[in-house]
């Protein structure tokens, strides 16, 4: 880790510990943990993300887990932090601000967003189902097939992936967690919706 990504994180530390007294930007028993726990645990997503991405949406932001911490580990990357909760997102954009990591926030529902730039990579942690979360990004696929997502999910990923299937046609690749015995990181690639004929 170079020295002014640690003096990013650190700051960043500081301000999830001061915010995280007045609204619940994590789990109160993770603060304890909260290298391991998420910052790590954003930080293992590098290592997975393909060469060609230059766009990266983050959806259901929170507090910043994984999209912010990717920005500061990323600078080249375009990254688009969405988030329908007010609050949470002025606290990314205090984040964004006193840590001089450049980001968009959207404080918009995941379903309204228009005119924009489509992502090459989506991210996502503790958001919703697999299956939730492809239906968010199976119309930007349609539009930009080359499309690929990595969520970091939990100890019922297989059975999330099974029930996925049954709505959508994907490429998947799972890999163990660096920082959770029991998650593991998913990587989807070729996503449609089987409800959606597509063009031959």
């Amino acid at each position: 880790m170079s020295p002014e990504l640690h003096k990013k994180l650190t700051h960043y530390a500081a301000l999830l510990e001061k915010w995280q007294r007045a609204i619940n930007l994590v789990s109160h028993k993770s603060l304890s943990a909260m290298q391991q726990r998420h910052f790590d645990d954003s930080l293992q997503l590098l290592t997975h993300i393909p060469s060609h991405v230059r766009i990266l949406w983050d959806l259901g932001s929170g507090g910043g887990f994984p999209g912010m911490v990717i920005a500061m580990a990323r600078p080249d990357l375009t990254v688009t932090l969405v988030e329908s909760d007010q609050r949470k997102c002025t606290f990314l954009n205090t984040v964004s601000r006193e840590t001089d990591t450049p980001v968009t926030i959207r404080n918009q529902r995941i379903e309204a967003l228009e005119d924009v730039d489509l992502p090459d990579l989506v991210t996502a942690r503790a958001l919703a189902p697999l299956a939730g979360l492809l239906g968010f990004c199976a119309p930007w696929a349609a539009q930009k097939p080359a499309l690929e997502m990595l969520f970091l999910k939990g100890g019922r990923v297989d059975a999330e992936i099974a029930e996925a299937q049954r709505l959508f046609s994907f490429s998947c690749d799972t890999v163990p967690s660096r920082t959770d015995d029991t998650a593991r990181i998913v990587h989807i690639k070729n996503l449609k919706n089987l409800s959606i004929k597509q063009p031959s």
